[in-house]
């Protein structure tokens, strides 16, 4: 018998791996065909950086976590089984993953720049912009898991920015990401935490709120400017 949960076990840890490897492989498959396999393996590995960011964030805070998910054109995730206890986990979390994604941008673009790589350099500007754009202000995103520690009505800032961005360059996705906000906005209007989460929720310190913050906009300044100078950088063609 305890064979046979050895084996169960280690076969549902193996059906994890699959997930995560191989919707890795088919999202390498479809971007493969537009921009070819390098830049394909590694723009979807510097996906895979950011989401174990959260995945070990998660871990760390105790919590139960799926493995990442991908899929093209849309990005990738994790499934958080139980969520977290208090806004300060959910920041921390929601914070590891742009984190862990800039730092493997940033790797990118130190080879790119010390050997000439333009490949390394194109990859550092999608690692930089993906971060970028996910630390707009407003849930699902991880920039409206994050200041949500200083308040929630900051989300009310995420929507001019998913506008603009829509008539800048119109993508559906960005019209997946209205739709999944569209529940939590009025969470920006409320007082009182969401259903199913302690009443305490979002009370925090205040020096807390203005740590986060002060994180929060100097890494969306770092990425703007390393997006910036790679955008000049780069040949245009």
């Amino acid at each position: 018998m305890l064979k046979l949960f050895t084996w169960l076990f280690a076969v549902g840890k193996l059906g994890k791996l699959l997930t995560t490897g191989g919707s890795m492989i088919i999202s390498m498959l479809v971007y493969s065909w537009i921009f070819g396999w390098p830049y394909a393996v590694g723009f979807v590995l510097l996906i895979f950086v950011h989401e174990m960011g959260h995945f070990i964030a998660a871990r760390q805070r105790g919590l139960d976590v799926g493995a990442p998910t991908f899929i093209p054109f849309v990005g990738a995730w994790i499934q958080l089984k139980e969520l977290p206890h208090d806004v300060e986990t959910e920041a921390y979390i929601g914070f590891a993953g742009p984190i862990a994604g800039s730092m493997g941008a940033l790797a990118c673009y130190w080879i790119g720049r010390n050997y000439g790589s333009n490949l390394m350099l194109a990859l550092a500007y999608s690692g930089f912009m993906i971060n970028l754009f996910n630390l707009i202000p407003i849930s699902p995103l991880d920039g409206g898991r994050i200041t949500a520690i200083i308040s929630p009505k900051v989300w009310l800032a995420g929507i001019p920015l998913l506008i603009a961005l829509f008539f800048y360059n119109p993508s559906p996705m960005l019209i997946l990401i209205a739709l999944l906000a569209y529940p939590q906005l009025k969470q920006a209007f409320s007082k009182e935490a969401p259903e199913g989460l302690p009443a305490d929720y979002y009370q925090v310190p205040t020096n807390t709120r203005i740590n986060y913050g002060v994180l929060y906009l100097g890494l969306v300044a770092f990425l703007a400017l390393m997006s910036y100078e790679l955008h000049e950088i780069l040949p245009k063609s």
